[in-house]
């Protein structure tokens, strides 16, 4: 079984940064991809950005430019930079990995707020 443990969510001002990070543990024999889902209330949860383990990233393009995903494979945990927030960043931020056998897990969420 796989668990995944994020961190680094709150509440910041327009403009502002944060970085979350999402360590996974358990028996993982290889990952595939890790990634970043965010939910807002009442809309469908959307991607955010993934990271495979060669380094090749994807980001959706509302986070381009302003958010990094990075990953140390060695600790299996996945980062995401957050600059430039808005306030239509605001939701819950869900790390999401996926391992050798397609199995996919997701951590429990972790909430950002942008507000003035």
């Amino acid at each position: 079984q796989v668990q995944l443990v994020e961190s680094g969510g709150g509440l910041v001002q327009p403009g502002g940064s944060l970085r979350l990070s999402c360590a996974a543990s358990g028996t993982i024999f290889r990952i595939n991809h890790m990634g970043w889902y965010r939910q807002a209330p009442g809309k469908q949860r959307e991607l955010v950005a993934t990271i495979v383990s060669s380094g090749r990233t994807n980001y959706a393009n509302s986070v381009k430019d302003r958010f990094t995903i990075s990953r140390d494979n060695a600790k299996n945990t996945v980062y995401l930079q957050m600059n430039s927030l808005k306030p239509e960043d605001t939701a819950v931020y869900y790390c999401t990995l996926q391992t050798w056998d397609y199995s996919d897990y997701w951590g429990q969420g972790t909430q950002v707020t942008v507000s003035s």
